[in-house]
């Protein structure tokens, strides 16, 4: 699990443009990740992403209600459908659907949210940080992590 009063408070307030330093933290912490608007579709990139994830390490958890299986994994409906504690919300939806999002996610004690490249939503970036989540946004975290010397 992350623990999320390890990161800086100037790293937590960090708009779209995170601090290196709190994404490398996120992908070395998280260990489970649900990832909203997973497609079982190979060309989608929510899919090359998951698969890459998934093939580093990271136990994922499918959440789109019109897929009943990605990857291998149980889809969910909604974020609340794991039965596991989630670490990390990772987002491929528009940029509108985000704050319904975030509130699952604050209800659900992840500890942080990634909203991949073209997802920016700074309202409720500003709540998931002022409830303690780690926030990055507008990333894309296969990129993050392949970057990443130790990935």
């Amino acid at each position: 699990m992350i623990d999320s009063s390890k990161f800086p408070k100037a790293a937590l307030a960090a708009s779209n443009f995170a601090d290196p330093d709190t994404i490398t933290k996120i992908l070395k912490q998280s260990r489970t990740i649900a990832i909203v608007g997973l497609s079982s579709r190979p060309e989608r990139p929510s899919f090359r992403v998951a698969k890459y994830l998934q093939s580093a390490g990271y136990k994922i958890f499918p959440v789109n209600p019109k897929e009943t299986e990605v990857l291998g994994v149980k889809s969910y409906a909604t974020l609340h459908g794991a039965q596991e504690p989630i670490d990390l919300v990772q987002i491929f939806r528009q940029s509108s659907f985000v704050p319904e999002i975030v509130d699952g996610a604050i209800r659900m004690g992840a500890k942080a949210i990634w909203m991949q490249e073209g997802v920016v939503n700074e309202a409720a970036a500003a709540k998931a940080r002022d409830a303690g989540l780690a926030v990055v946004m507008d990333r894309c975290m296969l990129k993050e992590h392949a970057r990443r010397a130790w990935a």
